[in-house]
């Protein structure tokens, strides 16, 4: 099954995450709203994950008016955040629900466009923490609640520009390469010794904010809505995707 996996091209059943717990980052805006809003929508308890409270608590609101499982909201400043902060949400998780069946690591920033010969030294770092490290220090902690799931899910959300690479993209596709190596470490060292699958998915082209600081004088109206792309999430967040890990995906043709 592994090998011959595509997400693209499942059908996910109404109640195809009813009883998982998610966590996504990100989930204010762009594709980690519109997948937190899918999961909810396909019967996961959703925690989002961002920060900013006031968009999260828009998604909460959106959710709960669609009559979702009530999500939980953890606000968390990827750039800023200390141990102590990436402690409690853990302890939060495994308090409140005692696992954690998908981890979504969404969030990111793009930085700046620009040749490495000029790129700026504090922009390069804190691209490679808010994409990298942190989304390794905030994997670290859940490892717990995840190894309670009898069938759990990380994915990381990858780019294009992260399998080859590209000019002036800089720390961006840098965190991107860097990004699909993790995955593929972490699910190697998680095969067959837990339930826990590991794998990467690229979105493609979307209307997001990022998308729009990347190409400015992009159309927005030829590029599709993230909601349009949710349905490779969930085949890799749910249980269609059981046994494949360690794999790179696409979410357009």
């Amino acid at each position: 099954m592994s090998d011959s996996f595509d997400p693209r091209t499942h059908n996910a059943r109404p109640d195809e995450l009813a009883g998982r717990v998610i966590a996504v980052t990100g989930a204010s805006s762009g594709i980690g709203r519109a997948v937190a809003l899918a999961c909810a929508r396909f019967g996961a308890t959703v925690i989002l994950v961002g920060r900013n409270a006031r968009k999260l608590e828009a998604v909460h609101t959106e959710i709960e008016t669609a009559g979702g499982p009530e999500p939980t909201i953890a606000v968390l400043d990827l750039e800023k955040a200390i141990a102590s902060d990436y402690d409690q949400l853990a302890a939060a998780v495994l308090e409140r629900f005692g696992r954690l069946d998908g981890l979504l690591h969404n969030a990111g920033i793009l930085g700046t466009l620009s040749p490495i010969e000029h790129y700026d030294v504090p922009t390069w770092c804190r691209v490679m923490h808010v994409n990298v490290t942190a989304a390794f220090a905030l994997t670290q902690v859940l490892l717990p609640a995840l190894k309670r799931s009898p069938d759990a899910s990380v994915l990381f959300t990858s780019s294009s520009v992260g399998r080859r690479g590209r000019a002036y993209w800089g720390a961006y596709a840098v965190s991107k390469f860097a990004t699909e190596g993790f995955m593929q470490v972490f699910a190697a060292e998680l095969e067959n010794i837990t339930s826990i699958r590991v794998n990467s998915l690229n979105p493609g082209r979307a209307r997001t904010m990022m998308r729009r600081q990347a190409y400015p004088a992009e159309d927005l109206n030829s590029l599709p809505m993230p909601e349009t792309l949710t349905g490779p999430y969930i085949a890799l967040l749910g249980p269609a995707s059981r046994d494949v890990t360690g794999r790179t995906f696409d979410a357009q043709s």
